[in-house]
């Protein structure tokens, strides 16, 4: 990106204001990049967790495989996930917090006696299941934007603040060696009244 300057005390003046503002903000975009970055891997590792969790669960009632088949499917159906949205680091984030489900009324007479066990199993499963790919989602969240913070630190470290530098050398350079003709060019004429005077 080329800094767009002139050769001019106003110049230099806004350019010193731009610098600035980037070596003030520098710092706060650097704690803003490690703390998406904790969160990142914390949302990270509960994914894991849940999913560990998850296989284990199945795992678990591997044994009542067969009577799933005689399991009403449509019975227990998931009405909403309840979530509210916090601010890390200037990015909103939801935060699960519960799923509500729907059981269909059903006969306890008429089904089995684990049926009723079977509707709270298929319940805890599917709240972890739907956790899991809740905090996937958090973990993309909080990465897609740690990304571009990053890219802004980038952008002011590597590109801005040593485009700024660089450009405000220049502009003090050249002002000097104006000011500098300026006296050098005083001095000869003021040199030549000198001689004049003397020959008159």
């Amino acid at each position: 990106m080329a800094i767009k300057y002139q050769f001019n005390k106003t110049s230099l003046h806004e350019l010193n204001k731009q610098l600035r503002i980037r070596l003030r903000a520098l710092p706060t975009l650097k704690n803003k990049e490690s703390a998406l970055r904790a969160e990142v891997k914390r949302a990270k590792d509960k994914a894991k967790e849940l999913d560990d969790a998850l296989l284990r669960k199945t795992q678990e009632y591997d044994y009542m495989v067969r009577l799933w088949g005689e399991f009403e499917h449509s019975l227990v159906s998931v009405e909403d996930v309840e979530m509210t949205v916090i601010k890390i680091a200037g990015v909103r984030i939801p935060v699960f917090k519960e799923v509500i489900f729907k059981v269909k009324d059903y006969s306890l007479f008429a089904r089995p006696p684990w049926y009723s066990e079977g509707v709270d199993i298929l319940k805890e499963l599917a709240r972890i299941g739907i956790e899991g790919v809740f905090y996937v989602e958090k973990m993309h969240l909080l990465d897609h934007a740690r990304k571009k913070t990053t890219q802004k630190v980038n952008l002011y470290e590597k590109v801005q603040i040593p485009g700024y530098e660089t450009a405000i050398t220049k502009i003090k350079r050249f002002m000097e060696d104006e000011e500098n003709l300026a006296k050098s060019a005083m001095k000869i004429v003021k040199t030549r009244q000198q001689n004049m005077e003397v020959e008159a």
